[in-house]
């Protein structure tokens, strides 16, 4: 009935016993079982199963050769380019050799063109699952292992081909044991795993891992032979003994090795200051690779100079035995390339308006990694360079990758032997280039510095692990400390919070919108699909071009993708003109939750809907000033000390304006100036 303005309502029933409640639910749980059998096995049920877990049977069959098929075949292409040095330098990171890149950009994209759900990523080598294979490849099979027995005496030669034959099953085997993981956690929908590493703990991980990456690459350079270390440390006695080889540099090695940066470098540069008048940028490392092996065939480079080139190529398959010994770097390697997989693909997906599968793209990624180690292939994910090609070239689905596979295959089955007579100074140069993006990650430290001394003590704590620990055990210790300082910040500011907000009400606002973990951010709008309107922080990080966290490079992510906002979408329709975000629970905000509300506000005003913080403890509003988070445009009017006031500020400036009913709408509901904040809020 109505009273003076206010619905009541009059539920009659029985009164129900304990007894009687558990008949109801016994009934009540049949009849869920019944409704579940049926609705499993119904044809469209199987259907959407089926499509589920082979999602190119949703697009492939409407593919349109006319509208999609030039772009992809042009984006295929132009990645395909990209693949063939990429892969045999990446190779070399992982301590096997070249070829071993090239099949490594081969079959794994065809297996994700089947059951991944990404249409933009490029799946192949990445610059820091190299370095972690290259870190288990080389403690598993040292060169001391394969010395050259010589009757009673040990001579200084290494059997290579006996050592790279063993390094492949090494590194298949890893391959295959994470890709078995990957596939498992998708299964068990474990998708969100991957939002346990926060962008502070990524980069500094990444530029740790970067570390290891030039003091590997230091022995192709310099020409030497350091001995092998593993371990704690182990990085640091390979720089001592390094510094013991420096008089016995091979010069011929060296003088190749610097031309080769001085020319990637410079030529590097040229593609950046001419990017806006190149259609595709000028494929520098190939060219490098081509005229280098060109140079030392004709030259005899490895006779006449006894420059390390590229040499036989061997073969193999996973070694089971081996499972046991690699098992905790296969769960890193795993769950880091998924990490960076799940951000490059939610980016994308977000820019052209699809939506990612995140526990589909574990089974994709899972499987692409464990049929492409049976194919002597080590661990793949995305990667950023890659895939801004192939997205900023027109490549419309992931077509655009089965066209680089054949790009690389091709390149396998006629050219493959050609680059017998490559360098491994050449490779290890590009190696070196291509890492420059992770050295502008050390910036980060006075970013940080600046503006969240937990999140710096994160990146430090993350950093020195990996480069004293190596990168298995550093991941480890470094989740680990993240995890501690969120329970220690918590504990702490829940004790402090409680003496604040003792005497203090709050009004709680419904979930219109709702944040899931402390890192990262999403949107639930009602009536929308959660996946499709994430609007969660994704990390910068990408091979060759990553930067600092406050960055406006124009190497930065923003740079190459246009800016993904609601507002450039145009599909968007609102029933709301403000939304207030209840902060009365949040005990501290970290550098990546500012980013994201930072994003949250800009997206909504594009479309006319303004964002409020309430409730927020004076530790958080002094933590989203030191992180930059108030500015011109989102000042700290929009802060009110709790939805109440919000409400009214609300109510005052906007009012129920923007309630756009049908004609047919019951405007007795409509809500007037003079509702009360409490109705206001009963109504949204």
């Amino acid at each position: 009935k109505m009273d003076s303005g206010h619905t009541e309502y009059y539920v009659q029933r029985e009164i129900i016993d304990e007894q009687r409640l558990k008949d109801i639910d016994t009934n009540f749980n049949l009849c869920l079982f019944f409704l579940f059998f049926y609705t499993s096995c119904s044809t469209p049920r199987l259907k959407r199963s089926i499509v589920g877990f082979l999602p190119v049977l949703s697009w492939l069959p409407r593919y349109s050769i006319w509208d999609y098929g030039m772009p992809d075949l042009v984006s295929g292409i132009s990645v395909g380019i990209m693949h063939l040095p990429q892969g045999m330098a990446y190779a070399l990171l992982a301590s096997l050799p070249p070829v071993f890149g090239l099949y490594t950009s081969l079959y794994p994209p065809l297996i994700y063109f089947i059951f991944g759900t990404s249409r933009h990523i490029s799946i192949g080598t990445f610059t820091i699952l190299s370095i972690m294979i290259g870190s288990v490849t080389e403690r598993l099979a040292p060169d001391s292992d394969f010395l050259i027995y010589n009757g009673t005496n040990v001579t200084e030669e290494v059997d290579i081909i006996s050592r790279d034959f063993y390094r492949v099953q090494v590194a298949a085997a890893a391959t295959v044991l994470g890709g078995l993981i990957q596939v498992v956690l998708g299964l068990v929908q474990f998708g969100f795993v991957g939002t346990y590493l926060s962008e502070p703990l990524v980069r500094g991980y990444t530029t740790a891992a970067s570390a290891h990456a030039v003091v590997a690459q230091l022995k192709y350079i310099l020409g030497v032979s350091p001995k092998r270390f593993s371990g704690p440390l182990s990085i640091v006695y390979t720089l001592v003994d390094l510094f013991m080889l420096l008089p016995e540099t091979h010069l011929p090695t060296l003088l190749a090795s610097v031309v080769s940066i001085v020319v990637l470098i410079t030529a590097k540069e040229l593609n950046t200051a001419l990017r806006q008048k190149l259609l595709v940028p000028i494929p520098v490392e190939l060219c490098t690779i081509v005229v280098a092996t060109v140079i030392s065939f004709y030259t005899r480079l490895s006779k006449t100079y006894k420059i390390s080139v590229v040499g036989e190529i061997p073969s193999g398959i996973p070694n089971a035995s081996v499972f046991s010994e690699v098992v905790l770097d296969a769960f890193a390697m795993a769950i880091v390339g998924y990490a960076i997989s799940i951000s490059l693909g939610k980016t994308f997906a977000l820019k052209h308006g699809y939506k990612v599968d995140s526990n589909q793209e574990l089974v994709a990624l899972g499987l692409s990694n464990t049929f492409g180690g049976f194919f002597q292939c080590f661990s793949v994910c995305s990667s950023m360079s890659r895939s801004l090609i192939q997205e900023s070239t027109g490549g419309k689905t992931q077509i655009a990758g089965v066209v680089s596979g054949v790009i690389v295959l091709v390149t396998v089955l006629k050219l493959g032997s050609l680059f017998q007579e490559l360098p491994k100074a050449v490779l290890a140069a590009i190696v070196f280039v291509n890492l420059k993006g992770m050295f502008k990650q050390y910036y980060d430290i006075v970013t940080l510095w600046r503006s969240s001394k937990i999140d710096l003590l994160i990146w430090l704590v993350t950093y020195v692990s990996t480069v004293l620990f190596n990168l298995d055990m550093g991941l480890g210790a470094s989740m680990g400390f993240a995890l501690l300082t969120v329970i220690f910040r918590t504990q702490r500011e829940v004790e402090l919070g409680w003496r604040e907000r003792e005497n203090s009400t709050v009004f709680v606002i419904p979930e219109t919108v709702r944040t899931s973990d402390v890192h990262h951010t999403w949107m639930y709008l009602k009536g929308t699909d959660p996946e499709t309107t994430t609007l969660g922080s994704v990390s910068d990080l990408h091979d060759g071009d990553t930067t600092t966290l406050d960055s406006s490079s124009e190497d930065t992510l923003s740079r190459d993708l246009e800016r993904v906002s609601l507002g450039s979408l145009g599909k968007w329709t609102w029933d709301i003109h403000s939304i207030i975000l209840d902060f009365s629970t949040a005990n501290f905000i970290d550098i990546v939750a500012i980013k994201t509300l930072r994003n949250i506000f800009h997206d909504f005003s594009e479309i006319g809907v303004d964002i409020y913080l309430a409730g927020c403890q004076a530790l958080v509003v002094e933590q989203l000033e030191r992180g930059g988070f108030f500015s011109d445009v989102i000042t700290e009017g929009r802060v009110f000390a709790t939805v109440h006031d919000a409400v009214l500020y609300c109510l005052k400036h906007r009012g129920a304006e923007i309630l756009h009913m049908g004609p047919d709408y019951d405007r007795s509901h409509l809500i007037s100036s003079s509702t009360s904040p409490f109705d206001f809020i009963k109504t949204i």
